[in-house]
């Protein structure tokens, strides 16, 4: 069987053969790509591209060392935190005299899934009322703030922006009026489709005020001409492709939506009183003492009002494909998400490591926050002790003033402090969620060497990423990503860690049971259930730190192409990745 594995040359093991996704045609003429260049790379060594209007291959520089393993790594910074990042929390409360307070406090819970924006609408009197701001929830909103949001009715959203740059006018929720009243709306994900909804809307004379791909939503929903109002929300969401979970506001409903394959999270709950509240994880629910009551089904709508809460079907729906991801990294361990605990996933996952890829050593340590259970699980498996040997931060902003004196793995040593009295003379286990890059690893791994560690054997709860997400996760292009480039083996050597595993594609789908066919893996296999149509993330994209991004640095961060032209046929039949590309016989 092919394991996700690589060891030290003093253990015997065979590369295979890797395989490279092609490259997307590049246009040199984009403003926003030659002002990337410019500005980051120096000659060195080539990465090899295609040219946009020529056969022949050209050659882009990059800078790096001549002995650089990941070329593209060095340009991005230190500081540069190197996981992927989901782009958005929502929240809507239906029947409670204090909404706008609840709200304020389940965004609380859901911070993690963004940090640069917040925006809270609330009804009162059949009148929309919207505070949004730049910054966390607790940034944004005070007490007088909420006080100018009255109203037994309200949503919510945290933002971390893949699609719009986090400018304030790309905060949500958005609010808009035509000629029936208003609307407000809520959303997590990301639209596949939104060029060419725009275009198409531009052409009939549509004027946009974002770069968000949601405010592509409220055009549909105005030009619509059906009856009643929630029925213009299932006609414009007819005309959507790729993820949405969405929380809608009118005079007097409440409306909840989630794409009919399910990527992104959406949960109903209730509170004693009978307020309903939707929101993306339960620990929102928790945290306001509302009952998990169950998701909101894919393609689904409910509608929520006076006469109580009515189901009506999206649309004929597909097979599931809710995102993996949600239970490796992005989710709190304390919430359900697709109907599974996310703590018992991550342990399960470490269990498996510890199985399938034992290793003598002294104690396991976890990547802190989001390699914790998953190291809880392997410590137990193995029978070895868990101990804190990384300790985290969680007072670093984003920006921060370096010494004039250079001090190697800044960003990391900020973040991340060894605990010498746990790792030294210690051969250690090390337990993180992924590698997407490989910047940030291999600046752990020489982290706790520099700390006294014997050994650091790396163990990852999840298979390799070797294809970029479009269904609202922001990731790199797939040229940035370290497993679609390297073997197991290089990318051990360039972490330079005594050994590495990943959990095994197998493994997560048997850990899954009926549940597996379920999920999306396409940032395993690189098999996309719904195609991003006429554009594909390049080299650069993963850079915008989502607070200085024109409109330019977002509609000009995306390549006219085709990413996976596989027979829809047989991307529905098999989602498996190609194993070949990433692992070691052993």
């Amino acid at each position: 069987m092919a394991a996700s594995v690589a060891a030290a040359p003093a253990v015997a093991s065979t590369t295979a053969s890797k395989k490279l996704s092609p490259l997307p045609s590049l246009p040199h003429d984009k403003p926003f790509f030659s002002s990337f260049l410019k500005t980051l790379l120096k000659p060195c060594h080539p990465i090899v591209t295609h040219n946009h209007n020529h056969n022949h291959r050209t050659h882009l520089t990059t800078i790096a060392s001549s002995t650089s393993k990941n070329p593209i790594s060095d340009v991005f910074s230190d500081d540069y935190d190197d996981k992927p990042r989901e782009e958005c929390g929502v929240v809507g409360i239906y029947g409670d005299p204090e909404a706008s307070r609840l709200c304020y406090l389940a965004l609380h819970a859901l911070q993690h899934r963004g940090q640069e924006g917040a925006g809270i609408v609330s009804v009162h009197d059949k009148v929309l009322k919207s505070i949004t701001g730049v910054g966390l929830v607790s940034d944004v909103f005070n007490e007088s703030k909420l006080t100018q949001l009255p109203g037994d009715m309200a949503i919510g959203h945290v933002r971390y922006s893949t699609a719009g740059s986090s400018m304030l006018k790309n905060v949500q929720p958005f609010v808009a009026g035509y000629r029936f009243g208003s609307v407000g709306v809520a959303h997590n994900g990301n639209l596949v489709n939104y060029q060419s909804l725009r275009a198409r809307l531009e052409e009939n004379g549509s004027i946009f005020n974002t770069s968000s791909d949601t405010e592509v939503v409220l055009h549909l929903i105005a030009i619509s001409k059906e009856r009643p109002f929630f029925m213009r929300i299932v006609e414009a969401c007819r005309q959507l492709e790729g993820a949405y979970s969405m929380v809608f506001v009118t005079e007097d409903k409440l409306v909840a939506v989630r794409d009919p394959y399910g990527f992104r999270p959406l949960v109903m709950g209730r509170r004693s009183n009978g307020a309903v509240v939707f929101a993306s994880e339960t620990c929102a629910l928790d945290l306001i003492e509302a009952t998990y009551e169950r998701e909101v089904m894919p393609g689904e709508v409910l509608v929520v009002d006076k006469d109580g809460v009515g189901p009506l079907c999206l649309m004929s729906h597909p097979q599931p494909k809710s995102c993996i991801f949600e239970h490796i990294y992005f989710s709190l361990p304390n919430s359900v998400v697709f109907g599974r605990s996310v703590y018992e996933s991550r342990h399960a996952f470490g269990e498996i490591l510890a199985t399938e890829f034992p290793v003598d050593c002294d104690v396991v340590i976890a990547v802190p926050d989001s390699g914790v259970v998953a190291a809880l699980g392997y410590a137990a498996k193995a029978g070895v002790p868990f101990q804190q040997g990384l300790i985290r931060s969680h007072y670093v902003g984003r920006t921060f003033i370096e010494p004039s004196q250079r001090i190697r793995d800044f960003g990391v040593k900020l973040k991340l402090s060894p605990v010498k009295a746990v790792l030294e003379g210690k051969r250690v286990v090390v337990v993180d969620d992924s590698i997407v890059r490989g910047t940030t690893s291999s600046k752990i791994v020489r982290l706790i060497k520099e700390a006294g560690a014997k050994e650091v054997h790396m163990r990852i709860a999840s298979p390799p990423i070797i294809a970029s997400c479009y269904y609202g996760v922001d990731t790199p292009s797939a040229e940035e990503l370290i497993s679609n480039r390297m073997s197991v083996e290089e990318i051990r050597e360039f972490i330079g860690s005594d050994s590495l595993a990943f959990l095994s594609f197998e493994s997560l789908k048997e850990h899954l049971e009926e549940d597996a066919p379920n999920f999306c893996y396409a940032c395993f296999s690189g098999k996309y259930p719904v195609l991003p149509r006429g554009k594909v993330k390049r080299v650069g994209d993963f850079l915008d730190d989502g607070l200085s991004g024109s409109l330019e640095s977002i509609d000009g961060g995306w390549l006219p192409g085709t990413i996976d032209q596989t027979d829809k046929e047989t991307r529905d039949k098999d989602s498996e990745p190609d194993h070949h590309a990433y692992s070691l016989g052993v």
